[in-house]
């Protein structure tokens, strides 16, 4: 009870940082990107995947260690970033994750994922066919031990329709050693089902992920938002064989690293970028952008120096 008071009185403290008489509210500033060409309205995103190699990426495979891309499963071919399981005789919980070379804080991520082909060998059951993600404010890759399945860290998940009629929306939330604050309260469950289309065949689906520190996380589908929580936090289960000092409970994720999920589904990326919402935020520096909600000064230029 006493961790459920402390959730909610942070969340009003928060709520109360980003809104009040004479401000604008840090969500509705984060949403009003309007795209210009020119000036402070500039949006300068940034490709993590660059379409020819895996340059910035790095891979933790259970029971690998950081760096070993086991049986060639994140490749690049034909411009597209590649999880697949050819070269496995059977999966054997071999729970793969791909990190971009450093954390973010503040920023929109944009994917284009489809999913292909048949489930790897001996995967982990049925819940995982045509099952993938993005994990967001997620530990180090090089915090991870050895045998470890998933990072501590906020999933996306990437789901796709079986073809039977049955609902199967996409980029719901899951929370492999965390937990999130959902309508007032923290949500008890591994996953939270996004109200989404289900997304049949393997046409390409365009997902944003919306990350604003450890206020609010939202996600949106081919542009439409599907859900939105509050307050992320290190906390719960469905993680194992992690370093116990890498799970302070209760402690909120501000940051972290980002990684593309391998749990046997064979899928493609074309498409992983990234706006920053952190930096200058004085409207007349040349490095001010209007989408900017969070302040760092040392972005500013003074007379197109950097600030000392």
């Amino acid at each position: 009870m006493s961790q459920f008071i402390s959730t909610v009185s942070v969340l009003l403290f928060v709520a109360g940082m980003f809104s009040g008489p004479g401000t604008t509210s840090v969500f509705a500033a984060a949403s009003d990107l309007s795209g210009g060409s020119t000036g402070g309205s500039t949006e300068d995103w940034i490709p993590l995947f660059n379409g020819r190699n895996l340059d910035g990426w790095t891979p933790k495979i259970t029971g690998h260690v950081l760096g070993d891309n086991y049986a060639d499963t994140f490749r690049v071919e034909g411009g597209v970033l590649k999880v697949d399981y050819a070269g496995y005789a059977a999966f054997e919980q071999r729970f793969g994750h791909l990190f971009y070379e450093r954390p973010y804080s503040y920023y929109r991520l944009r994917i284009d994922y489809r999913f292909t082909g048949v489930q790897a060998p001996g995967g982990p059951g049925a819940w995982a066919v045509r099952n993938s993600g993005v994990m967001v404010h997620a530990q180090s890759p090089q915090s991870m031990l050895l045998d470890q399945d998933f990072p501590i860290s906020i999933e996306a998940q990437f789901l796709g329709g079986l073809g039977d009629g049955t609902p199967r929306p996409t980029a719901s939330v899951c929370t492999p050693g965390t937990e999130i604050v959902f309508r007032g309260g923290l949500y008890p469950q591994h996953c939270l089902v996004a109200d989404a289309p289900t997304q049949d065949g393997d046409q390409w689906v365009s997902v944003e992920v919306e990350v604003l520190g450890a206020a609010q996380i939202s996600h949106r589908v081919n542009g439409e938002l599907v859900l939105a929580y509050q307050l992320p936090q290190i906390g719960g289960g469905v993680v194992h064989n992690f370093d116990p000092a890498e799970k302070p409970d209760g402690r909120l994720l501000d940051t972290g690293y980002i990684a593309l999920q391998s749990e046997s589904a064979p899928i493609e990326f074309r498409r992983v970028a990234l706006l920053n919402l952190e930096g200058c935020m004085n409207p007349e520096d040349r490095n001010y952008r209007k989408h900017f909600v969070r302040s760092d000064s040392s972005a500013c230029l003074v007379a197109g120096q950097p600030r000392q």
